[in-house]
C-alpha cells in the first residue's frame, strides 16, 4: 500500500524530493520541513500529484 509521492517547496513551488508514504495510515497530503537548494533555506514541502 506504499506509494511514491513528490514533495514541492511551498515558496518557490519546485519539486525537490521524492519519498514513500503509506496511504492507509496517512490518507491526507504529506507536509514536511525540508531544505530547498533553490531557496537556500528550510521550508515547508507539500505533497504534489
Amino acid at each position: 500500500m506504499r506509494v511514491a509521492v513528490t514533495l514541492a517547496c511551498s515558496d518557490c513551488k519546485r519539486r525537490n524530493y521524492i519519498t514513500m508514504k503509506n496511504k492507509k495510515t496517512t490518507p491526507d497530503r504529506l507536509e514536511l520541513n525540508k531544505y530547498c537548494r533553490f531557496c537556500k533555506k528550510h521550508t515547508a514541502h507539500k505533497e504534489t500529484k
